[in-house]
């Protein structure tokens, strides 16, 4: 079985392990979301996949296992791993930089193409994969230049090109563990020990997938229930019936690809309709689509299963009927929060963990003369831009605008510190 979304490219690596193993997911998550080409072959689903492991004499090692294309074999890996075994730039190679970027979708690569093409020395650093939140987006139909749509996935990797034509360091995956104020300097600490010095700095860590509260959920997450769109799993969906949880643009166009796949797609959704939160052009597509239903003023309130998930509970939220459907896949997406915690409380943000900007900074937390810029913290030389901005649009062309906009201030910022 090849994944959906890198089947037209020879795999890299091959993946063998059981169809529910959380950490067999989670290795598909990464490889997906960094575009890396792979097969998975499943334990649960024919024979091919044991006489693989026999061929290797793998059969009593760890699941799962990864395969790379060179024949060099890994026992459950860690993401960390497999990533070093595939040659990722992990890690940072200078210590010193104009500028530094925390977080690679359309907000961060943005700064990174501008602050790279302008002449600044420029680190991007990403915890899990370049393309953020979009790119896992199937097609999105409704950003400048692409009358017929483009993918996340492609939108990403010609940003990436793009970064790296100007010099730009991608580090990926590497996590930013705290952040601290050295003098004029913005000091990033990262996972693998090492600090980064930069002059100035662009939030753009966008949001994470937020967790829906119901009993059964957090057990079986990683074994049926998954967050955000989750492409990984969606060839396995194969003949399933899958249901999407949400009401959003990022559940509809996940409700779209997953239809590519399953048997059926279901849409629930607490409100009577789409919208309030949904762009017309997904409305218009998912009505059309023969093999989606929508389940309107209904809600989540339970998962049932033991190994895997098995049934999911559904409350109608207008006439408290609670209705068990079985299911094998649940895509939630019911919203997302920020990811500050690295932040350190350094920057003002605001009740939701937002990163307060420009005139949204409460008067005592700006410390200088001048006004801040319209997209600077609370601390001057720091610059929020995407998703983890409070007051963001959560589109992929204001997130593209607010990046590219945020090297036109770091200019303005360095010049009155020079060094």
């Amino acid at each position: 079985m090849t994944d959906p979304e890198t089947s037209a490219m020879e795999p890299h690596v091959t993946l063998i392990g059981h169809r529910w193993a959380r950490h067999a997911h989670e290795l598909k998550d990464f490889l997906g979301g960094n575009r890396v080409p792979y097969r998975w072959l499943d334990l649960d689903r024919g024979a091919e996949a044991q006489r693989a492991l026999d061929a290797l004499d793998l059969t009593e090692a760890p699941l799962p296992v990864a395969i790379l294309h060179d024949g060099v074999a890994l026992a459950d890996p860690s993401v960390e791993h497999l990533a070093e075994a595939l040659g990722m730039h992990a890690h940072a190679a200078e210590r010193s930089y104009d500028l530094g970027i925390v977080g690679a979708g359309p907000a961060g690569l943005a700064a990174a193409v501008y602050g790279g093409s302008e002449g600044l020395s420029t680190v991007l650093v990403e915890a899990r994969a370049t393309g953020g939140q979009a790119g896992t987006s199937s097609r999105i139909e409704n950003y400048l230049g692409f009358p017929d749509g483009v993918s996340g996935a492609e939108l990403a990797d010609r940003a990436v090109a793009q970064a790296r034509k100007f010099g730009v360091e991608i580090v990926v995956p590497q996590r930013v563990t705290r952040l601290e104020l050295d003098g004029a300097y913005k000091v990033l600490h990262l996972a693998d020990g090492t600090a980064l010095n930069c002059r100035a700095l662009v939030i753009a860590s966008g949001v994470s997938s937020k967790t829906l509260h119901a009993p059964g959920l957090e057990r079986l997450a990683g074994a049926g229930v998954y967050y955000g769109a989750a492409t990984s799993e969606a060839l396995a969906a194969e003949g399933e019936h899958v249901f999407v949880v949400g009401s959003a643009n990022s559940a509809g166009q996940g409700a779209m690809h997953f239809s590519r796949f399953a048997e059926r797609v279901t849409l629930i959704f607490r409100g009577p309709d789409l919208a309030a939160h949904m762009s017309q052009y997904l409305i218009d597509r998912l009505a059309a689509a023969p093999n989606v239903d929508l389940m309107p003023c209904s809600r989540v309130v339970g998962a049932v299963g033991e190994e895997h998930l098995e049934v999911i509970r559904v409350e109608n939220v207008a006439t408290g009927e609670v209705a068990g459907h079985p299911a094998a896949y649940p895509f939630i997406f019911v919203g997302a929060e920020p990811q500050i915690d690295w932040l350190a409380g350094l920057v003002a943000v605001d009740a939701k963990g937002y990163v307060l900007c420009g005139s949204d900074i409460p008067a005592p937390n700006w410390p200088r003369g001048r006004d801040p810029y319209h997209l600077e913290s609370s601390v001057p030389g720091i610059f929020a831009a995407g998703d983890a901005r409070h007051g963001s649009i959560r589109r992929v062309a204001g997130a593209v605008g607010e990046g590219s906009t945020c090297v036109q201030l770091v200019h303005r910022y360095l010049a009155e510190h020079p060094e």
